[in-house]
């Protein structure tokens, strides 16, 4: 088996304990893990902290931290046959979308190489004649970055890439199920050239996350996950009182009218639920399609979904792999399950197969006479699709806005005026309009609601990785009047 290590102080090491990783396609061994404990965690934090007040690092210009940003992002383009190979293996998402997602990946870094020294301050108008006020933008200080195994490489990029650029130092936590990518990805990182203990990289599991976010010298923490998790990580925050962003998925809704392009929006509609296997953040998993179009859709649907290369991951031809783990694919079946029980019917798929690997296919339900089906509700995380329809526009809004996530949304229509509408009254913090999972290092994602606060890429993601310092200085020889009035 294949053997990786944590990266802390920039140094490979072997963790006080490990475990065994699982290839989803089989759910065989195949890789030996670290297991970072609560001892590993807090050596990687302070060699953060250090680096963080250290010339090596703190002395850098911006411009200088934008040359090891650029240096790391052809590194990864380089290294992207090898990163996707392994997220692959360790993940089960197919090396058709991780091949693609990994090369981009690298443009991510560009960006924020680019940003590095135009994080601009401000001069201020101030109301007093003998004073010059402005403020500087300066780094937070040590992140606790924590990403999930999904677009691993990805939600690292837009983490890691802003708060290299604003000057912060890093402890990034992989999580526990197919962290490789992420321990090999720290090879590039020190070939790149970034001082120890810049960024350190390690995976484990509650224990080594409760130890991260709860450490007196952590001032920022980036997470991507579920909304309970979040929970975890807010109360362990008290301890420090560190700012969070926090990226939680989402119930996003795909909207189509019967004036849309119904070919184009099937497409868009299988790609938002059924690409990466629906474990995607943004997965487009309630479609709401007009009364008047909705068998006619439906069809198409069915048919696409049915005509769906289903295999193992590390063939190009595979178009839906195996789920990460089979507590994934436990509750996905379960949450069927429930939502049949409550009226749901199923269109397509729904069983989970025989043989080996945590595979699942992919499912449509019909929830149009089951408005209390959980599919609606809770996020499967997986290739289910829950359907309703609707008759009118303000119809369409109402069930669109019917969820405590907040995250992203899809509208297909040919009509202008309608898709300003639409955009102007759903609560989600990305709408896309006749497309959907597109994405960009120039434009800011998140939610709000039960999807998180903060944003991650462009310039709005560098900005949560800094803190105002406001300066006044005092441009006046006379001597300070009355000590006793604020001046």
């Amino acid at each position: 088996m294949e053997r990786f290590q944590h990266y802390i102080d920039g140094g490979f090491h072997d963790g006080d304990a490990g475990f065994d990783s699982l290839d989803p396609a089989t759910g065989s061994p195949w890789a030996r893990m670290p297991m970072a404990s609560a001892a590993d965690v807090d050596r990687a934090v302070r060699a953060a902290h250090l680096a963080f007040h250290a010339p090596a690092w703190a002395g850098l210009t911006a411009t200088a931290r934008g040359r090891l940003l650029y240096r790391l992002a052809d590194l990864v383009q380089a290294s992207a046959p090898r990163l996707a190979a392994l997220e692959t293996r360790d993940t089960g998402k197919i090396i058709r979308e991780t091949s693609a997602q990994i090369a981009y990946v690298a443009d991510y870094y560009r960006y924020y190489a680019g940003l590095a020294d135009k994080i601009e301050g401000a001069h201020l108008p101030i109301d007093k004649p003998d004073m010059e006020v402005w403020l500087r933008r300066e780094p937070v200080g040590v992140v606790a970055a924590i990403v999930p195994w999904n677009s691993q490489l990805f939600l690292t990029a837009v983490k890691l890439g802003p708060a290299l650029a604003a000057g912060c130092t890093v402890v990034l936590k992989a999580s526990e199920d197919g962290p490789a990518p992420l321990l090999d990805f720290a090879r590039l990182v020190h070939e790149a050239g970034f001082p120890p203990g810049v960024v350190n990289i390690l995976t484990g599991g509650p224990e080594a996350g409760q130890a991260l976010t709860s450490h007196p010298m952590v001032a920022h923490i980036a997470f991507t996950g579920g909304p309970e998790t979040a929970r975890h990580i807010l109360r362990a925050s008290a301890e420090n009182l560190a700012s969070t962003s926090l990226e939680l998925g989402g119930k996003s809704p795909f909207i189509v009218f019967d004036d849309a392009d119904l070919d184009s929006a099937a497409n868009a509609q299988i790609s938002g639920i059924f690409a990466a296997t629906g474990q995607s953040c943004v997965a487009g998993s309630r479609l709401l399609v007009q009364a008047s179009v909705k068998d006619a859709f439906l069809a198409r649907l069915k048919t696409k979904a049915d005509a769906i290369a289903i295999g193992v991951p590390d063939r190009m031809e595979t178009e839906v792999g195996p789920l990460c783990t089979s507590r994934q694919r436990e509750r996905i079946a379960a949450l069927i399950a429930r939502s049949v029980t409550a009226g749901a019917k199923v269109v397509t798929g729904g069983a989970v197969p025989q043989g080996a690997g945590f595979f699942f296919p992919p499912t449509i339900l019909d929830c149009t006479d089951a408005p209390d089906a959980p599919a609606l509700q809770e996020e499967f995380f997986g290739p289910v699709l829950a359907v309703q329809s609707f008759e009118t526009e303000d119809q369409a809004l109402a069930l669109a806005n019917g969820t405590a996530f907040g995250l992203a949304s899809g509208v297909f229509t040919n009509s202008l005026t309608r898709a300003h509408r639409m955009i102007r009254g759903l609560r989600a913090g990305i709408v896309w309009v006749n497309t959907y999972r597109a994405v960009s290092p120039i434009a800011p994602f998140g939610g709000h609601g039960l999807s998180g606060h903060g944003r991650e890429g462009g310039m709005a993601a560098a900005l949560d990785y800094t803190t105002v310092k406001t300066v006044w200085l005092r441009t006046s020889d006379a001597p300070i009047p009355d000590p006793f009035v604020m001046r």
